[in-house]
């Protein structure tokens, strides 16, 4: 797809008589998604920016890093000096979860409709809270890609605002609802209980919503869909079924999972496990290869180094001794560390996990992964030889990769 069409399909989406006058407020990811931000943005600018009051950005940070005002400009691809000229007016704001002075409550999802919702898996009150700064505003624009995802299972619509501009209590319940259902049987179908808990807790925002969603295929624009966020992920999502899922024969006893650079921790380059654990052999080796990354969280690391990864099972069967962690980072530790059991007291993961980064390798034992010296990695060395088990992916993170048949251990999650 060509700029031309972006143009078009947001003048159709955007009406600018609908928006005249009106303070909009456009959300869109972090650097950690590959997607053409900077295109939408400033053809949304050229089409809208002379009528609205206001046109301004919030990153979707969820629980990650803010970011940077040159970051941001490099994310929306405009220079230092654009943005002082024809994007001055443009608000930037990092969303901040963790600031209860920033967040305010619009709801709560009663403990019946949470009991229906998450297929009778939890029975709780789950209170929604959203960045106070986005009920500003008139209108607001959803703008991200649409990849398959470990927690909610296609990434995209109102996972912008849930988790991505709310506050810790929605997102830490349902992190942990994913995790409780576990990775494999969530990553790649689109309408999992936690879908249903996000698209819940949107309905109580009280502001009209337009998303603008994104399939990206290596790095190119396949497809771009207009409308409500419910309808517009709807459509992105089955293209991003035919785009983003790879489906092989046979499970690797060996996989060499490469993280991209725009994974600067662990927290996210998680995700070259979480997109590739399916095809994994039982007993194999999944080795996450980022020599870039040298911190676990700057958020959440030191309470990952407390509890460490471990599968489901272990905190489920330890509960009184987990529960008072933030649900969300034991979900990380679950999805990172993969399917496993737990049972008198000995945990047994079904595939090997090593990090081949620049976390030191005590931290790595610590934290119950293994641990490969990054210098003794040599890439070469794992290409082509699919045909002996073994699978080299250059950039991890984003395909979902899948085994043409079910193996039995999914089938009984």
């Amino acid at each position: 797809m060509g700029g031309g069409d972006v143009s078009e399909l947001i003048a159709q989406s955007c009406p600018v008589e609908d928006f005249r006058g009106q303070r909009v407020l456009m959300i869109i990811p972090d650097s950690t998604r590959t997607c053409p931000v900077g295109l939408v943005f400033q053809r949304l600018h050229a089409h809208l920016g002379g009528a609205v009051r206001a046109l301004d950005i919030m990153v979707a940070l969820g629980t990650h890093q803010p970011m940077s005002e040159e970051a941001i400009c490099e994310r929306l691809e405009i220079t230092l000096d654009q943005r002082e000229a024809e994007y001055a007016a443009v608000g930037f704001y990092n969303h901040e979860w963790d600031n209860p002075a920033k967040l305010k409550r619009i709801g709560v999802i009663a403990k019946e409709e949470i009991l229906e919702l998450s297929g009778g898996l939890f029975a709780m009150d789950v209170p929604v809270e959203i960045n106070a700064r986005v009920l500003e505003y008139d209108r607001i624009v959803i703008c991200g890609p649409v990849f398959p995802h470990e927690v909610v299972g296609f990434s995209g619509g109102n996972k912008y605002l849930f988790p991505g501009v709310s506050g810790p209590e929605i997102l830490n319940f349902f992190h942990w609802l994913g995790a409780v259902v576990t990775n494999p049987m969530i990553i790649g179908n689109k309408w999992t209980p936690v879908r249903k808990v996000v698209d819940r807790a949107a309905a109580l925002v009280p502001i009209p919503k337009t998303c603008l969603a994104m399939v990206v295929d290596h790095g190119e624009l396949a497809g771009f869909f207009c409308g409500t966020p419910e309808g517009a992920w709807d459509a992105a999502s089955e293209l991003s079924r035919q785009r983003h899922i790879e489906y092989k024969e046979k499970p690797f006893h060996t996989v060499l999972s490469c993280a991209p650079a725009m994974y600067d921790e662990l927290w996210v380059g998680g995700k070259c496990m979480y997109k590739l654990e399916p095809v994994v052999a039982d007993g194999g080796e999944l080795i996450i290869y980022a020599p870039h990354i040298h911190e676990i969280s700057l958020t959440h690391g030191r309470l990952i180094q407390e509890i460490g990864y471990h599968c489901r099972d272990y905190f489920l069967k330890q509960w009184d001794r987990f529960q008072n962690y933030p649900w969300g980072v034991i979900a990380h530790s679950t999805h990172v560390r993969g399917i496993g059991e737990f049972e008198d007291g000995v945990e047994k993961c079904r595939v090997k996990v090593t990090l081949a980064t620049g976390i030191p390798e005590d931290v790595c034992h610590a934290i119950n992964m293994g641990y490969r010296d990054p210098k003794s990695i040599r890439v070469e060395d794992y290409r082509d030889r699919e045909d002996e088990g073994v699978l080299y992916v250059p950039k991890a993170g984003e395909m979902l990769f899948h085994l043409k048949q079910r193996p039995a251990w999914a089938r009984e999650m």
